[in-house]
């Protein structure tokens, strides 16, 4: 039976009660103070424990799809990604301090130019004031010299909410990835700004201009490449420049390349959703304006608005991920436009979680790679 079947959670249930009753049932037995007893009693507890937890995890693991099965829940699931395409056509910037005196290895090596590097950086939204910190990763041509004039296609990299940017190269591997990707000629160079969406802690803005609030939506699509663009040797055409995200990280980024075309070429959404979130962690995103609360609905904007001329990709799996009907939907709706390009990848099967991210990510910075410029 599978992780998600409503049959282990009924059999893990059955389980916790059957060893509530025993442990009342056994109790004045194992109430002596020999070690056989004070043993039972530890074991009896531990177990009825271990299978309230489970039911606990197993319980909240279908309500929101971490794990689509038990090889996915021990990281055994190893299939990756592939893109189908679906499309029927084919500066002075903000302030930005480097804040790493010293790089960051990507892989073992100590040299740039072999190894690329990793910069902590904070930036400084010139028009929305917004302060944020980030990673940069520098592939290894950066530091060689015969690339000395060269610029380079930047891609935003942003995680789910909370997230932090260091999970960005820690946990999910995007510098060492990159770099493995280019030295195998399966990508070109490409820098990456790895940060989180979540500029204006505790508050999941859900990268939305907020009246009389944060101007998330603003210090993405104009600040923060400004920022980058004064300090990076990074192409200036709009051409250059490709987002990416995973969950909340994958909506914004969905959302970023289709309301700004002209900033962002591309934009890829790992497990993303398409209509921003409203709970406690948001509070009022949009003070009663339809508007807004339309624009941010991308299944409204692709109906309703222009058709950007960008490039989509999305991803989901057919087992594990609750966002599996709306990504089909979603496709559909693009396909319908004729002139925003959309990409897929669809897993059989995958949970909501860094694993099957890291099964996606490879093939999604191929697809990125094809549609940017380094001009």
């Amino acid at each position: 039976m599978g992780l998600t079947s409503k049959k282990v959670l009924v059999l893990a249930v059955a389980l916790a009660v059957l060893l509530f009753v025993a442990t009342v049932w056994l109790w004045p037995r194992l109430a002596r103070r020999n070690w056989r007893a004070v043993s039972g009693r530890v074991g009896i507890l531990l177990a009825t424990q271990t299978v309230i937890f489970a039911c606990v995890g197993l319980a909240t693991n279908q309500a929101f799809g971490f794990y689509a099965s038990w090889a996915d829940l021990f990281g055994q699931e190893t299939d990756q990604g592939v893109v189908v395409d679906h499309s029927t056509n084919g500066a002075t910037g903000g302030p930005l301090q480097v804040v790493a005196t010293q790089a960051m290895k990507v892989t073992g090596g100590s040299r740039p130019q072999m190894s690329g590097q990793i910069q902590k950086v904070d930036i400084v939204g010139r028009t929305t004031h917004i302060a944020t910190s980030a990673f940069i990763y520098l592939p290894p041509e950066y530091f060689q010299p015969q690339y000395r004039t060269r610029t380079f296609p930047a891609t935003v990299v942003l995680t789910g909410y909370p997230g932090i940017a260091q999970s960005l190269v820690s946990k999910l591997n995007y510098p060492r990835t990159a770099l493995n990707l280019a030295k195998d000629g399966r990508m070109q160079p490409m820098i990456l700004v790895m940060l989180r969406p979540t500029v204006a802690p505790p508050r999941d803005t859900e990268c939305v201009d907020i009246p009389g609030g944060p101007q998330t939506e603003s210090f993405f699509a104009r600040d923060l490449p400004d920022a980058v663009l004064a300090h990076y040797r990074v192409g200036k055409k709009p051409g250059s420049w490709g987002i990416a995200g995973d969950s909340t990280g994958g909506y914004c980024a969905v959302k970023l390349a289709m309301h700004h075309p002209g900033v962002y070429a591309a934009g890829a959404g790992l497990s993303p959703y398409y209509k921003a979130a409203l709970d406690p962690t948001t509070g009022d995103l949009f003070h009663g304006n339809r508007n807004l609360k339309n624009r941010a609905d991308l299944m409204w904007s692709i109906k309703h608005l222009p058709a950007p001329d960008t490039s989509l990709l999305v991803t989901s799996s057919r087992h594990g991920e609750n966002d599996y009907r709306a990504t089909l939907k979603f496709i559909d709706a693009v396909r319908a436009t004729n002139k925003t390009r959309i990409a897929s990848i669809v897993l059989d099967s995958g949970g909501h979680n860094f694993n099957t991210w890291k099964r996606e990510i490879p093939a999604m910075l191929q697809w990125l790679s094809g549609r940017l410029s380094d001009r």
